[in-house]
């Protein structure tokens, strides 16, 4: 027969025993947390790679050192041409070049001599005359030349038309119209440099717009 001690000793243990059970019902019934998810960020979208320029190739003749091609880097202008074609020669007309004029990949740069720019009437010009394939990109105040696809026929053309051509100024025309007239028709481009001011330099300057006919 249970006295009261051992009742009493029952009754707290059952007591314990309910509140632990009633505490480990509510911890499992308890919300579990969200789960963490990390996400990445997305990747930064890399520009196009950009081409890199290549070199430029420029021919400068006339009244330079060393005519030639000259490769030079992008970006360069006519004064990098001239020094890398030897500079000036004594005889160039450095009034007509304009240093500063940007290079075009193909271009043609030609520097006169002050004979050429004298016999034409100039003054002292700040564009050069530069070239590429043969079209003129600038000649400031210089006379217009041929316009490219216009090609002069010098054993008909007038004094007008020769005196299109580049580095032909009228007297020089004239001497052209006469020297025909005088021994007739030309029989290849060649033959002009026999007329009196046109030598080499001026012929290589000017057979890309001049033809003898049919």
């Amino acid at each position: 027969m249970l006295n009261k001690e051992n009742l009493l000793s029952y009754l707290l243990i059952l007591f314990v025993g309910i509140i632990l059970g009633a505490g480990g019902l509510t911890l499992t019934r308890r919300v579990q947390p969200a789960q963490i998810v990390i996400q990445p960020p997305a990747p930064t979208a890399l520009p196009d790679p950009t081409a890199t320029p290549g070199p430029l190739h420029v021919f400068v003749n006339g009244a330079v050192a060393a005519p030639a091609v000259y490769e030079l880097a992008p970006g360069s202008i006519v004064q990098q041409a001239i020094e890398q074609a030897g500079g000036f020669i004594a005889e160039a007309d450095t009034a007509v070049v304009n240093l500063a004029f940007p290079l075009q990949d193909g271009m043609q740069i030609y520097v006169p001599t002050t004979a050429e720019t004298a016999e034409q009437g100039q003054t002292a010009v700040t564009n050069p005359v530069v070239r590429t394939e043969g079209i003129e990109l600038e000649t400031g105040d210089a006379e217009t030349a041929a316009a490219p696809g216009d090609v002069v026929d010098i054993n008909s053309a007038t004094v007008a038309d020769l005196d299109t051509l580049p580095g032909i100024g009228p007297s020089t025309a004239e001497k052209i119209v006469e020297y025909r007239e005088a021994n007739g028709p030309f029989a290849a481009i060649e033959d002009i440099m026999n007329v009196s001011g046109i030598g080499p330099a001026k012929f290589e300057q000017i057979q890309a717009f001049i033809s003898v006919g049919e």
